[in-house]
This record gives structure tokens, sequence and C-alpha cells, in this order.
């Protein structure tokens, strides 16, 4: 970050939380210039966010801090979901890891938001503002203008115009970018309230997460990393928010859970209430909203942060494409055609967690227990739970991607229906487009044994199995992904290794399948071409043949510009990657 203030850049982030934290990383990472405006002095930093997922994981992988963020997690966070006895109902422990890292962590928000503002300083591009608050937004046909509020250390405060090519409110649930939209924001809160308390220096030290359905007060009891301890408790409604923070009250709640409750380290006691809201639209003109701003999750998943991620890890390479003339922005409409279903569909799954553990009534919280003992009965239900295989998975089917049986450009069908031999004998006749492709480990002479995406790079993969892209396109498609800065690969296995480095093409990169795990993949799925997005979706899969269609399809989704046969497009315009 530049010591000195630039009052014009490609985007303005309104928020540093974490959403705008990750977006401007990603921005900066590929180079563009970013303004994050922050009203609050510092970060927050109590508290607030407990899980994080292998998704989100992947991104900060994406931009070059995991190894910042990792000593912040505690990977394989098991969740157990007891009645009033203590007895165990559910058991989450969910062990896939094909997206490169544990499917759950627990994790300490300050800290990995830290982590994410210092990342920051990697970029002379981007600049975070503290104290700045961004009251008056003012929309050109090329621009938006912020009218910025400063204190002037005097005890007076000065005004300050800011201006980018797009603007991304990340302020939170109460964003004055939403309202500014005049998006609706549709959904409930429910009246439910709950006390949280966060101490230091754990006085149980049991490393994983209890949810109680104690039909007598549902709770939550939660080991964190660094030694930090969560509970939170329902709250009925003769018990007022005074009480409820109360010490003394306090106490009462946590003497069923800790020997001497008087003895606790204290970080914080706080009443809250879930929302479970969504808005209408991500995006209006020039204005964009993503994080809390754009969706309110209750806690039950630990969804809110990691649907965070998501956004930022959609919009931030679309923006990209824009801001480097590589598309037309309207690929922005995308964002909200790709996020908006998955997100109401955690609202959802948060809302129905929330239901089976806040049940009072004697006859319902019977029928759940005895509903789980039976289903524990039946391994493949047990292991839906236990892999948390319920977790709805994004899976877009409106957006930037191309069907793989009719090529229709934007939208995808879950199923692969075509006739040909290939696909009529295929393991699976689920779509690999519009979902997030696999990450195992992977080999090269240069780099050693890695993870994928550090292999392929940042940015567009064409991705062929055992052929040469070069030998199965045309020079034509070849051009094309040249001009989009794809990354063409080849995967072989480990025993084709040597033959493929030195008969393929020089410019093709040569990925060994070290552990078989892409084998198995391409074994079970008749498309051995792949078009992944720099957010890793599947946005094209096809037989070898059907690769030119399926190309030109995507390229057509996203509205790309060809710089051959469009006009001249601004400079600077190669993707740091």
């Amino acid at each position: 970050m530049d010591q000195s203030t630039s009052n014009h850049s490609d985007v303005i982030i309104v928020g540093a939380g974490p959403t705008g934290l990750m977006l401007a990383n990603i921005l900066g990472m590929y180079g563009h210039s970013v303004t994050v405006l922050e009203a609050r002095d510092s970060l927050i930093d109590y508290p607030r966010g407990v899980g994080l997922d292998d998704e989100s994981l992947r991104t900060i992988q994406t931009v070059g801090l995991v190894d910042e963020v990792r000593p912040h997690t505690t990977p394989q966070h098991i969740m157990r979901l007891v009645n009033g006895r203590g007895k165990s109902i559910l058991i989450n422990n969910p062990r896939t890891d094909e997206f490169g890292w544990e499917r759950k962590h627990g994790f300490i928000q300050p800290e990995v938001d830290k982590v994410l503002l210092k990342g920051l300083s990697r970029f002379p591009s981007v600049q975070v503002l503290f104290g700045h608050s961004a009251d008056r937004i003012e929309e050109t046909e090329s621009s938006v203008i912020a009218q910025v509020t400063v204190p002037d250390g005097e005890g007076g405060t000065s005004e300050h115009h800011f201006e980018a090519q797009y603007l991304v409110g990340c302020e939170g649930g109460k964003s004055p970018t939403r309202k500014r939209l005049g998006v609706s924001f549709d959904g409930k809160s429910p009246s439910t309230r709950w006390l949280v308390v966060d101490v230091n220096n754990d006085p149980l030290g049991t490393p994983n997460v209890f949810l109680g359905a104690d039909p007598k007060r549902p709770y939550v009891s939660i080991g964190l990393p660094h030694a930090v301890r969560r509970w939170e408790f329902m709250l009925h409604d003769n018990e007022p928010e005074e009480l409820a923070t109360d010490p003394k009250f306090v106490n009462q709640m946590l003497a069923n859970h800790v020997p001497d409750p008087a003895k606790l380290d204290f970080i914080r006691r706080r009443v809250f209430t879930h929302h479970a809201r969504v808005a209408g639209s991500f995006r209006q003109g020039r204005q964009l909203i993503a994080g809390d701003a754009a969706h309110l999750m209750p806690v039950w998943m630990g969804q809110g942060w990691n649907s965070g991620m998501r956004d930022a890890t959609n919009l931030g390479w679309k923006l990209s494409s824009v801001l480097r003339g590589m598309a037309r922005d309207n690929i922005l409409d995308t964002y909200t055609d790709e996020r908006m279903d998955h997100a109401k569909a955690m609202v959802d799954l948060s809302l129905t967690f929330g239901k089976i553990i806040k049940i009072t009534n004697p006859l319902g919280v019977a029928a759940r227990d005895s509903a789980s003992k039976i289903l524990n009965f039946f391994p493949s239900v047990k292991s839906y739970f236990a892999d948390m295989r319920f977790k709805p998975m994004p899976r877009y089917t409106k957006g930037v991607l191309a069907d793989p049986t009719s090529f229709q450009s934007g939208r995808a069908a879950g199923v692969l229906s075509g006739k040909l031999i290939p696909v009529a004998t295929a393991n699976t006749k689920a779509s690999p487009v519009g979902v997030q492709f696999i990450q195992p480990l992977v080999h090269t002479e240069e780099l050693g044994t890695v993870r994928l995406d550090d292999a392929i790079g940042k940015w567009w993969t064409l991705m062929v199995l055992g052929n040469d892209p070069h030998d199965v396109l045309p020079a034509e498609t070849i051009a094309q992904l040249t001009e989009l800065q794809a990354r063409l690969v080849a995967i072989v296995p480990d025993t084709q290794y040597a033959w493929a480095q030195r008969d393929m093409h020089e410019e093709t990169l040569v990925l060994s399948d070290v552990t078989g795990r892409l084998k198995k993949w391409f074994d079970d799925r008749p498309t051995p071409m792949l078009l992944l997005r720099p957010d890793r979706f599947v946005a094209g899969a096809c037989l070898n043949q059907d690769g030119p269609k399926t190309i030109a399809a995507v390229l057509e989704s996203m509205t790309f510009i060809d710089a051959r046969t469009s006009a001249p497009q601004p400079a600077g315009n190669s993707i740091g990657i």
C-alpha cells in the first residue's frame, strides 16, 4: 500500500471487513488499483465468525496467504449435536478434502482479518483508509464518486472525493450501499435472542463444537484456536438484555459448563439476534454489494464469513475481466445470477438446523431424538450427516458457462444427456459444469509435488486429460485461449510424464497425476476437456472434438472481447498471475 493517498482507483470498496479485505486482495493480486474506505478507526478486535471451510481456505491459498492464516485455525473441527442429557444424536465430522483442504476449521476471525489486511501491503496499488466515512455517492456514466468525511485531528472533519470505475459495498447488514441501490432485503429475523460469551484461557480444553439441543435452554459450546472458548445460550422472552449481560446471570448460564465461572477471563458478553435475509439483486449499474451487505445468515452452519469469501471469489475475477478490457460489464450481472441462489440455500439450511436445535416442546424433543436413533442405524444416512453432504455446494446453472450437451451459452443443465457411447456408459450423468473442480496433488519437475491451483496459476485454465491441447484444438481456438490468457494444461499419469514433457508443445504445462485422483475424476465423467474459470469452477466440459464449440459458447457467456477483432483496449491488460 502506498503511503500517499490516491483519489482515483479502479475500484472503491466500502468496508474493511473480511469480504472487503479479500476482494481487495484478489483485485490487488491481479494488478488493479483499489481504495478501501472504512469508517472505523481500526479492524474489529473481538471474535465473531468461528467457522472457516475448505472453499474459503482455497481462496486464501489463491491470494498467497494460506501459510499466514493456518496458525489461527483448528482443522477438522468436529460438531456434535447433543440432547438435553448430553448424549450425541448427530456427529458431523467430514473427512473429505477434494478442494485441497479439510472441510471444516475453527478459526479466530480477528487474527485472520489481520492477515488479510496485512496482505494488502504487498500491492502498491491498494490503499486502506481507516476513519473514512463514505457519506454520499454519485454515479456517472463512466465512474462512481464517493464523498468521504475524514476527521481532521482537531475535533473537526474535512471532506474528500474518491473516484473509481466501480464501487462495492461490504459494510455489513445495515449496508448504506444496498439501501442506496433500492433493492429488497427479503427474509426474516427470528425473535429468538442469544447470549454469546467468549473467554480466553479455555477452562475446558475440549477442541470441538457441541450444539446443545436442550429443551430447557439450547446452547452452543465451541473450542477455538489460541485457547478461546465460546458459549451461546438461547434467551427466554422474559430475560431482557440488561439481565443477560449481568455477570451474575452469565455465571448462572455457565454453571453447568465450567467448574468455576467466576474465574473466567471474559473477552465479551453480548446479546444478538439471528437474521436470515438475501438482497433482491447484488448489482445496480456501477455499484455492487457483497458479504453481509448482500445476505445475512443465522450462525448455525458457520457460513456467514464463508459466504462473503465466496462472493469475493466470484466477483473479483469478473471485475478484473472488465477492468482489463477482456469482457463487457454485462459479466457483472452473472455475479447475482450465480451467487444469489446459493446464498438463499445456505440461509434456508441454517434456519432449518436452528429449528432442530431450538425445539423446546417435550413431544417435539422426543420425536427428534427418536428419529436420530433410527437414522443412525442406516450407514448411508449416518454418513450423509457425518460427511456434511447435506450442505448445498454451489452449482451454477446460469452465468459464465456452457451446457455440455447442447452448447447453449450462459446456461447449463445439471445432467449430461448426450447419446454418444462415452456419455451413455459414464459412471455419472451429473454434469461437472457449474461446480467447483477438485484440487488434488500434482507433480512437475519445476515445482515438485504441489496442490493443483499452485501449479496452474490464478487465471483461466484449459485442461485436457492425456492429450496436448495444441494437438486436439484448431489454431483459431488456441488463438482465442491465448487472448483469454488461459493456461493450457495436459494431465498425464506419472508413468507418461517423461514422454509428455518430451513430445508435447513447449507452452503446454504437463502435470503428473501422482495420486491418481484426477484420473478417477475423469474416469467417472465423459468430459476429458475442461475450461476452468479463475474461481476454479468448471465453465465448460466436453469431449475433445467438441472443444471449439464449448469454448466459443463459454466466451460468449462472459461477453469476451477479443482484442484481435475489437477496437484497441486500454494499455496494461496483462493479468498479474
